[in-house]
């Protein structure tokens, strides 16, 4: 598999990750699974940390850092809140523009849990034409979302949370209607995508932006239901 690098420098590496590709190893992968850490590694010949999470159905920009230092300074930015990310998402609905605060629980199958952040601006909306259940002619929608906190699965949680499930989200979302866009479109996946990073750098102070473009299955879906 090859990965598509967006930065590199000798601190730190940022990658445009593939819709489900796992970030690290974990219990349930077979041996030879393939995971974002270990195929960094391959490609630059260095040991490979990590600085945050990202899903393994999330696609987008994450960054990996070269040495532990680094990769505990740009923790240190991430828990400061000192680093501006930027998602896109397609929707269930036509949640407009706002903030969602409620807390959300802290893993799979807890109780417990944090508060969260998370900001959101609808940027399009379109008809799927579908009418189940108690639900007339369900709008799906593109939006741009802006956490401002990191808790597990927090866009997943707060948008199903507000009755505007992200499409093709198999734990939290609308099992229905993943199925009929699939049907329509061919499209698999969890709609959620890591659009970009801004940060200060750790080591050169620079301030920089890493940015991955929305996957060409976002266009796919709007474009099937927006003519």
């Amino acid at each position: 598999m090859e990965l598509e690098i967006r930065y590199q420098d000798e601190h730190l590496i940022a990658v445009n990750k593939p819709v489900d590709l796992p970030v690290h190893k974990n219990d349930f992968m077979p041996n030879d699974a393939a995971y974002l850490t270990k195929l960094v590694g391959d490609m630059t010949g260095k040991w490979i940390y990590n600085v945050h999470r990202l899903d393994s159905k999330t696609s987008g920009i994450i960054v990996l850092a070269f040495s532990s230092e680094v990769a505990h300074e740009m923790a240190l930015l991430f828990e400061r809140k000192e680093i501006t990310k930027t998602y896109h998402a397609i929707v269930q609905g036509n949640p407009g523009s706002g903030v969602f605060d409620r807390k959300v629980v802290v893993k799979k199958k807890s109780k417990f849990k944090k508060p969260a952040i998370t900001r959101f601006e609808t940027l399009q909306t379109v008809s799927s034409s579908h009418s189940y259940k108690d639900k007339e002619e369900v709008q799906l929608s593109l939006v741009k979302v802006m956490p401002e906190t990191g808790r597990w699965h927090q866009i997943r949680q707060h948008f199903a949370h507000h009755h505007h499930d992200i499409l093709g989200d198999t734990h939290h979302g609308d099992f229905t209607l993943n199925k009929l866009v699939s049907a329509d479109t061919g499209v698999r996946r969890l709609f959620l995508h890591a659009s970009s990073l801004e940060f200060k750098h750790p080591v050169t102070k620079e301030q920089i932006i890493f940015e991955a473009e929305l996957p060409l299955e976002f266009s796919t879906v709007l474009d099937h239901y927006g003519v």
